[in-house]
């Protein structure tokens, strides 16, 4: 079998770094790079390179180019008085994209996981604490996935925050266009405890 020039082995073990991207996917990537040229190669290199500069937004915990994010600098939205507490920052883009909240963000960072070492400490919720106290936020929404490690999130949420701030989590259940019979229990089971009368 034919030996392959360390530089091609080094490229592939890279990218199966990627989510979703296994050894042969990520061989076919790097054979269709090697007849870029080489200023394509660069700035492709330039582009993943300049993502250790890249900042967070002192407030919320998303990606910004500088202190703030553009949703923390957005006036209207400070003055809501809404908070949404995220995992990440997919979540937060998800959110974004459905164009329906309008308040400020919150990224956790993860969620409360014993096993893994991560606490409260680590998720940093004392400050988030401090933070809807200074300023003044009335409502959480708590968009954590639902998992055990979800559910344990929210409820030691809910335990630290003064009791004046009203606490909701975002519904789960059955997706638009989905079919009862082929959903999980837990699907099922999430669904019936977020009904809503009709």
């Amino acid at each position: 079998m034919i030996q392959l020039p360390e530089v091609i082995k080094n490229a592939v073990e890279a990218l199966t770094r990627l989510p979703g991207v296994g050894e042969k996917t990520a061989f076919r990537m790097v054979m269709n790079m090697t007849s870029w040229k080489s200023y394509e190669l660069i700035s492709v290199g330039s582009a993943l390179a300049a993502l250790q500069h890249l900042k967070l937004c002192q407030e919320c915990g998303m990606f910004a180019d500088e202190q703030l994010c553009n949703i923390c600098l957005n006036e209207s939205r400070q003055t809501v008085g809404t908070l949404c507490v995220v995992e990440n920052a997919s979540d937060l883009l998800a959110i974004e994209k459905s164009g329906t909240f309008k308040g400020v963000y919150h990224i956790l960072g993860g969620v409360l996981n014993p096993l893994l070492g991560v606490g409260p400490d680590e998720l940093k919720m004392d400050e988030l604490r401090e933070k809807i106290i200074k300023k003044e936020i009335q409502e959480i929404i708590l968009a954590i996935n639902p998992s055990v490690e979800g559910d344990a999130t929210c409820s030691y949420l809910k335990s630290i925050l003064p009791q004046t701030v009203q606490v909701d989590r975002i519904g789960f259940g059955v997706p638009i266009g989905g079919s009862l019979e082929y959903l999980d229990p837990m699907t099922i089971t999430k669904a019936l405890e977020n009904r809503k009368r009709f």
